[in-house]
């Protein structure tokens, strides 16, 4: 299966959480079933990228990145590349390179869709709009005392408590995993995660849907 057709079939079966989601859910999977190209950083003005919020295993911190061009803190994450096969997986890869951590477990299924302007991607259209990310933000937890590193792509990588974020804007979106956490924790749920060697393994105390 090629990454738009994984893409695809991921965001028409998602179950978005709220109307709003739902709503981004539907325009995500229009974009893709208009444009073949729809994930790749020259389909404009919009195209598909994947993120992670990066949890530690207590779920009680996030790992975030002060971004070198918009000077914000955020979840890790970027644009998918020529050699990604899944969503999850261009998601898992962006973590990895820009935390350095290996071992991430991120669970298959989407967290959270956000769809944002983005003035520094590839400059501004002939008419002047800016290009539009429309994110898909996947979720992932990180092995007991991980080690970060902080890449080319940062200023800064460090934990945040999540009940004292750097970004209002991610408010939503820690909201969302820490309620998947709580599920999974309850054992209301399973899933299988990928990990960061690419393999597949069944996890119930893992973030799932």
């Amino acid at each position: 299966m090629s990454l738009h057709a994984d893409a695809l079939a991921l965001l028409t079966a998602w179950t978005a959480p709220g109307p709003a989601q739902e709503a981004l859910r539907e325009r995500y999977v229009a974009h893709l079933e208009a444009h073949p190209d729809g994930l790749g950083r020259s389909c404009r003005p919009d195209h598909v990228t994947a993120s992670t919020l990066v949890v530690d295993a207590a779920g009680e911190r996030v790992l975030l990145t002060l971004h070198a061009k918009a000077r914000e803190w955020f979840q890790l994450g970027g644009h998918c590349e020529p050699g990604d096969t899944t969503l999850a997986g261009a998601a898992l890869r962006e973590a990895t390179e820009e935390s350095g951590i290996a071992g991430l477990l991120v669970d298959p299924q989407p967290v959270h869709l956000s769809e944002h302007a983005v003035p520094f991607c590839g400059g501004p259209l002939a008419d002047g709009r800016p290009v539009h990310h429309l994110d898909v933000r996947f979720l992932a937890v990180a092995p007991a005392e991980a080690a970060y590193a902080v890449s080319e792509e940062s200023v800064d990588v460090r934990w945040w408590p999540v009940e004292d974020l750097p970004n209002p804007e991610l408010a939503e979106l820690v909201a969302l995993a820490s309620d998947r956490l709580a599920l999974d924790r309850l054992g209301q749920s399973t899933s299988s995660c990928i990990d960061d060697g690419g393999s597949t393994r069944a996890a119930a105390d893992q973030p799932s849907r």
